[in-house]
């Protein structure tokens, strides 16, 4: 699976995605072709060498009529009324940004994901300002500007065939900007609201490094688990506006392939030790927790306090299933309490088909090994036939497996 790596160690904003993504082999020819599936032939992107701190980066423009939108243009929002009713032309509120998108000739899996990304910006800053996300106004010049950025970073990335997205912490600049409403502080209110739940680190660096389009772009596309373990295959820089003093201003990507066939995601173990309920119970709590959408259920023997052999119930659950299953096991067992923490999973990838035997359908759930495949018939489908027609379960299995050879 190709992975890509955003590290952010002097923040991250719209341009710096772009000019990595370029720096990193992605062709410019290819980028504006997907950006001309916008349909605005006023807008371009100029991409030029340069350097900061003698590390050579790609710095992207985005152009309108060939003149490059000016940094104070920054696509920050502006919610003020008196502003709105003096100039209503020259501001996009979030149906005007989207719409262009949904009719854009884009493939559908950029626009949704842009869609995701404009959306969650709203969200952030109709948060902060205390009005609904349809109400939030973009600056004309700052809209397209992020339309850009946000399109072309999502369809770079697909070009690249990236399939997952890892990111490093956020680091945070200090200060003030100036923004419609005047001088905001640094990070911006928005920037913060996007980045809950967020590794950041606060820096004294005196500038803007992380924007709200940057923001929004890498809260909604990355995971900031560790990256694992990959073969790497292109590095690439992007270069923000300014040249700190501080350190490199750059944003740098790295692609490459992981070893194998991976996918990654989080759950919730809740564990509880139990020594005292009637065996028979078991069997119903764990239809019960299976049923209510628990990813796996087991109990282990185990020795407790006092030399008591007992159970360690053990259920994995999604996050937001966590109040519900830990009251499911408190009802309906004897123990009086139970822990639970986060625990990291990493999968081979399958998917669900089906075959036909000559019992009938049974679905086939496919595992995705490096270099072959693994076919599981589904216990539910082979039991219910070897019922059904009154045979072994072992010889509806096998006929599963046959009907898979032939496929």
């Amino acid at each position: 699976m190709k992975i890509a790596y955003f590290d952010c160690f002097s923040g991250i904003s719209g341009d710096m995605v772009l000019g990595a993504l370029i720096d990193a082999g992605l062709e410019p020819a290819l980028l504006q072709e997907e950006l001309a599936k916008l349909g605005r032939r006023d807008i371009s992107v100029v991409f030029t060498d340069t350097s900061r701190h003698a590390i050579a980066a790609t710095r992207a423009e985005v152009c309108i009529d060939n003149q490059a939108i000016a940094p104070l243009q920054e696509h920050h929002l502006d919610l003020s009324p008196r502003r709105r009713q003096r100039h209503d032309h020259a501001h996009y509120n979030l149906a005007d940004v989207l719409n262009p998108i949904r009719q854009s000739q884009l493939d559908n899996a950029v626009k949704d994901r842009a869609i995701q990304v404009f959306e969650r910006l709203a969200k952030a800053e109709a948060a902060v300002h205390g009005v609904p996300a349809e109400q939030v106004h973009l600056h004309e010049v700052g809209a397209i500007d992020a339309v850009v950025d946000v399109v072309g970073a999502i369809a770079g990335l697909q070009l690249l065939g990236v399939e997952q997205i890892y990111a490093s912490p956020l680091r945070l600049g200090t200060g003030f900007v100036k923004c419609a409403h005047g001088r905001y502080p640094v990070p911006v209110p928005g920037v913060l609201e996007l980045c809950r739940g967020i590794p950041c680190e606060q820096t004294d660096i005196r500038a803007e490094l992380v924007t709200p389009t940057g923001a929004a772009l890498i809260t909604s596309l990355a995971s900031f688990d560790p990256v694992p373990p990959m073969r790497q295959e292109r590095v690439g820089y992007g270069a923000g506006k300014r040249d700190l003093a501080e350190g490199p201003n750059l944003l740098r990507l790295r692609i490459g392939e992981t070893a194998a066939q991976l996918e990654r995601d989080r759950l919730v173990l809740i564990e509880a030790n139990i020594d005292d309920m009637n065996p028979e119970i078991y069997g119903y709590l764990f239809d019960l927790l299976l049923g209510q959408g628990a990813k796996d259920v087991y109990i282990t023997p185990v020795y407790m306090k006092k030399g008591r052999p007992g159970n360690l119930l053990s259920v994995l659950v999604e996050a937001d299933q966590v109040e519900s299953t830990a009251a499911t096991i408190l009802a309906e067992t004897t123990t009086i309490g139970v822990r639970y923490h986060t625990v990291e999973r990493r999968k081979l990838k399958r998917r669900i088909t089906q075959v036909t035997t000559p019992y009938g359908p049974v679905r086939l759930k496919v595992v995705d090994l490096e270099k072959d495949e693994r076919a599981v018939p589904e216990y539910e489908d082979c039991a219910a036939l070897a019922r059904q027609h009154n045979v072994p379960l072992q010889t509806v299995y096998a006929a599963a497996h046959a009907a898979t050879r032939e496929d």
